[in-house]
């Protein structure tokens, strides 16, 4: 497949400005850019498939270039329904920071930051220099724009479109950038630099969008949303990723491969095909946590989270350290311990049952694990020298529930 084929099978295109755009992708070399606004000090998975674009171009011989918004961070990308809360300008300064590195960390292409270019613009020139091209009535027509209306927005909403689209033709100016990448959502804001760019420099400038990455209740990941999963491992650990990559739902798993791995066509549909003949067997989950960990943090990483997600469900759960099971099994209810305990007492302390009527039933009920070993005896002593490290016990109740003890 040539390029555009490759990004269309993969379900990567939404919209394109201009039908000639296809034909550039897969005969010129394209300068093009995709960026992110300092919101936090990482990138999430929803970012994660947009940015991947920019490899995938890159392997076709186009040239990216990653842009942080410290200046468009600033003001903050009207949301549909209500104002983006302001951050300050010392925490857009550390998130830009933070995004900085991680890109170039993560991606390890060129990353421009729109403060650099825009921070020294005073309002009379950006008036005259920029906002004499674009007509009111124009940006009312942008789809987040009228979907704000009858609420209300800010100037200061208003105006972000055409900050963006400043920074398109800075781009274009300053480094031959004649393509924007981003998700769906930005639509508007990409056809504006177009639309300014045509009137002030009289050049044909390009849009593409993707559709955005939703999880099985069709919601968008995000800081927002609530349900970011971050790229940066302190974070959110491999472990973490990995639990939530190996539990994606079967009609989500396959259009994720396409969107978020490098796997091959072919690689795909025989991944595709072997899943579904077992789908208990989890087989494109697997295949799909391997290769977007391995990606973002390298193959020890993944290593140590599949080994980490084994070991939970195993009595290896014992060779793991005190500080892997801290860090790894953050979503885990904690409790503190400090002294010997019957077991039937611990289960109460840690609010594991309600009663120790409840607790001495699932004791005997081989119900409750201690470091994945079934304990069936109300009087069994908890102490600390059987803790993992001297320092933490993983407490199972039923099939799926798990609970830390920690030695202070």
């Amino acid at each position: 497949m040539n390029c555009f084929e490759d990004l269309k099978w993969r379900g990567l295109i939404k919209d394109i400005s201009n039908p000639e755009l296809e034909k550039k992708l897969n005969e010129e070399k394209l300068t093009f850019y995709i960026g992110t606004d300092p919101t936090a000090d990482s990138m999430h998975i929803g970012h994660f498939s947009s940015f991947l674009i920019a490899t995938r171009l890159a392997k076709y011989g186009h040239k990216p270039i990653l842009l942080v918004g410290g200046a468009t961070g600033l003001i903050g990308d009207p949301k549909p329904s209500n104002e983006r809360p302001m951050i300050t300008k010392e925490e857009v300064l550390k998130n830009v920071d933070g995004l900085k590195k991680q890109a170039e960390k993560i991606f390890g292409f060129e990353v421009v930051n729109n403060y650099d270019w825009t921070k020294d613009l005073n309002v009379l020139d950006f008036l005259r220099d920029y906002g004499k091209y674009i007509n009111v009535n124009y940006m009312l027509d942008k789809d987040i724009i009228a979907r704000r209306l009858d609420s209300g927005i800010t100037f200061c909403e208003f105006a972000y479109t055409l900050l963006q689209g400043m920074d398109f033709v800075h781009l274009y100016k300053e480094k031959n950038v004649v393509l924007q990448v981003a998700g769906s959502d930005q639509w508007g804001n990409i056809t504006t630099g177009i639309e300014l760019a045509r009137k002030m420099l009289d050049v044909e400038l390009y849009g593409m969008t993707m559709p955005l990455i939703l999880d099985s209740n069709g919601v968008k990941f995000g800081k927002t949303e609530g349900n970011a999963l971050w790229l940066d491992k302190n974070k959110t650990s491999s472990y973490e990723l990995y639990q939530y990559l190996i539990n994606s739902a079967d009609e989500c798993v396959i259009d994720y491969l396409k969107k978020l791995t490098f796997l091959t066509k072919e690689e795909i549909e025989n991944i595709e095909q072997e899943h579904f003949k077992c789908p208990e067997l989890r087989i494109a989950q697997k295949a799909l946590a391997k290769e977007v960990i391995t990606f973002l943090h390298g193959s020890e990483e993944y290593n140590k989270a599949q080994m980490m997600s084994e070991a939970l469900f195993t009595e290896k759960i014992n060779e793991l350290s005190s500080d892997d099971i801290l860090n790894n099994f953050k979503d885990m209810e904690k409790f503190s311990l400090n002294e010997d305990i019957k077991l039937e007492d611990l289960l109460i302390l840690g609010n594991i049952c309600n009663s120790k009527r409840e607790a001495r039933e699932l004791i005997n009920g081989n119900a409750i694990s201690l470091n994945n070993k079934k304990i069936n005896d109300c009087n069994y002593v908890v102490t600390r020298d059987n803790a993992i490290d001297k320092k933490v016990y993983v407490i199972k109740k039923g099939k799926k529930k798990y609970y830390l003890g920690i030695y202070e």
